[in-house]
């Protein structure tokens, strides 16, 4: 089998509500969704998930080669762009083209990602997130409830601008999460809006009035003696990485003991959540992948590894034109049996479908605020 070329399609995911963090947040809920197809010359073809950047510079890496050698192409994407780097947006290309590979392995081998992987349980325990820094409380409880009726038993809070409103909103999720469990795990995204000393001002007096089982993305992302002085400094285990693009820029973290769980954004591809998942299994760290509906096909990578702590789900539905080999329900991921990554495409749908909002707007999540980090005062006024 070898690699004779690839297609791109864009379809659009509808999220029902606004999504978003500290930074910003898309009012319409329809974001993009990147796909890429890796054809072969046997006619199979591997579907990935991630960026459609830089895919014409990478794609010299594969063309020709046996898409079954994944780990070796990978290495092999990334080699192909030395010289520029393989940062940002050209890793989120190398992810999908690596899921395209492993979907396309996975085919070959007549097998589910999870099993061909080693999993030996098809359930994959995760956390409601509702990227819900944009709903007020009542709807912040409907989207919740939801989750809690699919048997959801923790849940994680988009926060970080007033410390007494995230402690009220935690607090809904608690109440709304106890029907499962007694004890709800309660997580707070900061999302790399805060300095050092903010962080610990902040979580502590959040930690006063709710147990918090972790704070996610307090400072900026490279940040390691930062991280390593906050979670010496607050009860909450620090939770960050999925922003980091490979494997190296994880290292000084670690090295620092600054991270308690290790993150890894899911459309950054499969082989980079393998990856992080055994270098912080060496470490004894648990490992959680980040926004799924990037890439579906890391819920079956992190059936297979031995320190998977919890992934997260941001919403029951899936992209139009998009199936999933995959259904929610016991407050995770009941992964499927079909050969592959579980993903499928209907491109004469896709190719139907009109109309998508990006991340990237400026009133978006991934737009970073000048001030950010820079407030004497925090409150439910301050404009990111």
């Amino acid at each position: 089998m070898k690699i004779t070329g690839y297609r791109t399609l864009q379809t659009r995911h509808d999220w029902g509500r606004p999504v978003g963090d500290a930074n910003g947040f898309i009012v319409s809920g329809i974001t993009e969704v990147p796909l890429v197809v890796i054809e072969t010359d046997e006619g199979v073809e591997g579907i990935g998930m991630g960026s459609h950047h830089d895919l014409d510079r990478i794609f010299p890496a594969l063309e020709g080669k046996d898409p079954r050698s994944v780990s070796s192409l990978y290495d092999a994407m990334l080699a192909r762009v030395f010289k520029t780097g393989h940062a940002g947006a050209t890793f989120g290309g190398i992810g999908a083209f690596d899921m395209a590979l492993w979907d396309l392995k996975a085919k070959a081998a007549g097998e589910p990602l999870w099993r061909l992987l080693g999993g030996a349980d098809r359930f994959v325990t995760g956390y409601a997130s509702g990227l819900d820094i944009a709903l007020d409380d009542d709807r912040l409880a409907a989207f919740y409830t939801g989750m809690a009726e699919r048997g959801f038993t923790s849940g994680k809070l988009k926060g970080g601008r007033d410390a007494e409103a995230d402690v009220r909103r935690l607090r809904i999720l608690a109440d709304v999460l106890s029907v499962n469990t007694p004890h709800p795990a309660l997580m707070l995204d900061a999302n790399e809006s805060w300095n050092l000393k903010q962080a610990v001002r902040y979580v502590t007096e959040v930690e006063r009035a709710v147990d918090l089982t972790w704070i996610e993305e307090p400072l900026r992302r490279w940040d390691a003696a930062g991280h390593a002085r906050l979670t010496s400094s607050v009860r909450a285990a620090v939770a960050t990485g999925e922003n980091l693009t490979g494997l190296e820029q994880f290292r000084p973290l670690f090295d620092a003991h600054a991270v308690d769980i290790a993150q890894a954004g899911a459309v950054w591809g499969i082989t980079h959540f393998l990856r992080v998942a055994l270098v912080a299994h060496s470490r004894d760290l648990p490992v959680s992948p980040v926004g799924l509906t990037a890439n579906y096909a890391v819920t079956g990578a992190a059936a297979a590894v031995p320190n998977h702590l919890s992934a997260e789900i941001q919403d029951l539905g899936a992209p139009v034109g998009v199936t999933l080999d995959q259904h929610i329900a016991d407050g995770g991921v009941v992964l499927g049996d079909e050969p592959g990554v579980g993903v499928s495409i209907d491109e004469r749908l896709i190719a139907e479908s009109r109309g998508a909002d990006s991340w990237t707007t400026p009133e978006g999540p991934h737009v970073r605020s000048q001030r950010t980090g820079l407030h004497l005062v925090t409150d439910s006024t301050w404009q990111a």
